[in-house]
């Protein structure tokens, strides 16, 4: 969106109403959509370099908007934000092993549709129905034809076979070769300028002039020559020094596989929810982890863990002077980690490890100071329920849901009685304020703890007055007291000064909130999951209101004329304080 708030990052609620919008076009034009998403890394970890390059550019957003610089960063928890709202809206969808690009590509195939998506990596596909870049897919302009098409969204459709014909009937087999080429997301192909300058490329453009356009250019044109890839691989060996050439042939190789097909099948996934990967099999991932991870019920975040004992933590725009604002959520982690990872007492292998009471270790990729840096984390060590054999990874669902819903409460250091009072779908969030509360540094100031609450109340007022119960009479004060709140968030703002170390806390509460969701789902939801799509957390609204709190504590009483949420948010408070 144009106008989003990317400093005071986080408006779910808003989020979930453009996806729901989104949705909503594509079905008043007829088009069933099927959403395929990426999941973990991959056994190989080949994107790891350009994964390390991305968070730094990440970073690099988060310090500028930090300092009032322009610029766009993804709030912490968009992705979870989206599972739930194509959850609520009912658009099937799948969440992949790793990336998702060659799985995409064989359903488009099977069902001659095309892919719609922003990754130029679908230029490089056969695709029989073609590929529709998202920046040209105009779905706030609909247009309405005549009947019976109906109304449809303008969009352009690239088709690998219209290319390859502009480029003298270049084979389409040779376009993975291309995009290898020309860098795509993996490898260090830098042997190749060498290829690049030394080769007369066709239409007399020597390749290092005339910019990288006129290359692409040239590139397509000598590849055309060539029947398929093999050839053209033994004749750009040709210009590389010899010791180079086996390796570089490896690496191109390897690098083209990315555009074959995928042995996984989505049509059975979206007809009988099996989803079956041959990847994930050989890397002993659990069947039940497989089947979650499928359904958006686990996060990505969970499966690098699992498989590659390596996880990135994303920033925010946080202060870049204090510690990173994942360093507070450590000890979840650590649980996350020690659940996933946790070593068997009586295999033969483990017992070496075992003797000298080694906990896993975990590679993170954090923000320390202005930069990305590798910490290694030890897991946590469970109690003894968690580390007995009859118990491991594959069998944790088998464990009492009274023990996992005691092992999420202590790490959160929270009490089932004091959350008894809670609406249930809101007592993890408020389990995870008592968490950010007692382990955030520096410790939450009162009106930011306010501020958090008078906003979550603000979601739940907006989501009994647009979605009420049918069960439940409505209550007319709940609509005059939601009138009054839109009245308020109307009014210009007094004070609209940017807080970055009450920023830095809000970004702690969102770090807490996400691993709270995380070992939530690893310990299959023992406390009922939040919906981050209907505005439990906006962070325009929770900056305002710290900001008005602070000058006019009267704020406070902004739902006072609905008796029930006036109620809610002082029981909110309550539990909270003590």
């Amino acid at each position: 969106a144009p106008d989003a708030d990317f400093r005071r990052g986080g408006d779910y609620g808003a989020f979930a109403a453009a996806v729901r919008d989104f949705f909503g076009v594509l079905r008043a034009c007829g088009v069933a959509p099927f959403v395929v998403l990426d999941g973990g890394r991959g056994a190989e970890d080949r994107k790891l370099p350009t994964l390390r390059g991305r968070a730094a550019e990440q970073l690099r957003a988060a310090h500028g908007l930090s300092r009032g610089a322009g610029g766009c960063l993804v709030p912490l928890l968009t992705r979870e934000a989206f599972v739930q709202a194509l959850g609520r809206l009912g658009v099937p969808f799948v969440q992949c092993f790793a990336e998702a690009d060659r799985e995409i590509a064989g359903l488009a195939n099977r069902w001659g549709c095309p892919v719609l998506s922003l990754d130029s990596d679908f230029c490089v596909f056969d695709l029989a129905g073609g590929y529709c870049p998202l920046s040209h897919f105009q779905w706030q302009s609909v247009r309405a034809a005549a009947a019976p098409q109906g109304c449809y969204v303008p969009a352009r459709c690239f088709s690998a076979e219209r290319f390859c014909r502009h480029f003298g009937h270049l084979s389409k087999g040779l376009l993975p070769l291309f995009a290898v080429m020309n860098g795509n997301d993996y490898i260090g192909l830098e042997a190749l300028e060498a290829f690049f300058s030394k080769v007369r490329l066709p239409r007399g453009c020597a390749a290092g002039k005339g910019g990288k356009h006129l290359r692409l250019q040239g590139l397509l044109n000598w590849l055309a020559q060539f029947a398929e890839p093999a050839e053209a691989v033994d004749n750009v060996l040709k210009y590389l020094k010899k010791h180079q050439r086996e390796e570089i042939r490896e690496l191109l190789c390897t690098s083209m596989e990315d555009y074959a097909p995928s042995d996984v099948n989505l049509e059975d996934f979206f007809q009988n929810g099996s989803y079956e990967c041959e990847a994930a099999r050989k890397a002993d991932v659990p069947e039940w982890v497989l089947d979650a991870l499928a359904k958006g019920k686990l996060a990505p975040f969970i499966i690098n863990a699992l498989i590659l004992k390596s996880t990135f933590l994303r920033v925010q725009v946080e202060n870049m002077q204090r510690p990173s604002a994942h360093s507070t959520t450590l000890p979840i982690r650590q649980v996350i980690y020690g659940l996933l990872l946790r070593v068997s007492h009586t295999t033969e292998d483990a017992s070496s490890s075992e003797q000298t009471n080694e906990l896993p270790i975990v590679c993170e990729f954090d923000r320390c100071q202005k930069t990305v840096k590798k910490t290694f984390v030890q897991a946590a060590s469970l109690p003894p329920d968690f580390c007995d054999d009859r118990f491991p990874l594959d069998k944790l669902m088998e464990v009492p849901m009274s023990c996992r819903q005691m092992l999420l409460l202590e790490t959160l250091g929270v009490k089932m009685s004091f959350l008894e009072p809670i609406p249930s779908h809101l007592q993890l969030p408020i389990a995870v304020t008592c968490y950010w509360i007692r382990c955030s540094e520096p410790k939450v100031k009162l009106n930011q703890l306010k501020a958090l609450l008078l906003t979550i109340v603000s979601g739940e007022l907006q989501r009994i007055t647009d979605d009420p119960d049918p069960t439940v009479l409505p209550a007319e004060e709940d609509s005059v007291a939601y009138n009054e709140f839109l009245k308020w968030k109307e009014k210009k703002l007094q004070n609209n000064d940017f807080d970055l170390d009450a920023a830095h806390s809000f970004c702690q509460w969102q770090c807490c909130l996400q691993m709270g969701l995380y070992l939530n789902q690893l310990l299959g939801t023992p406390l009922s999951e939040p919906d981050l799509s209907s505005r439990l957390y906006t962070g325009t609204l929770v900056h305002r209101l710290y900001q008005e709190l602070k000058s006019a504590p009267s704020v406070e009483n902004l739902f006072i004329l609905s008796p029930k949420m006036a109620q809610l948010y002082l029981v909110l408070l309550n539990t909270v304080e003590s």
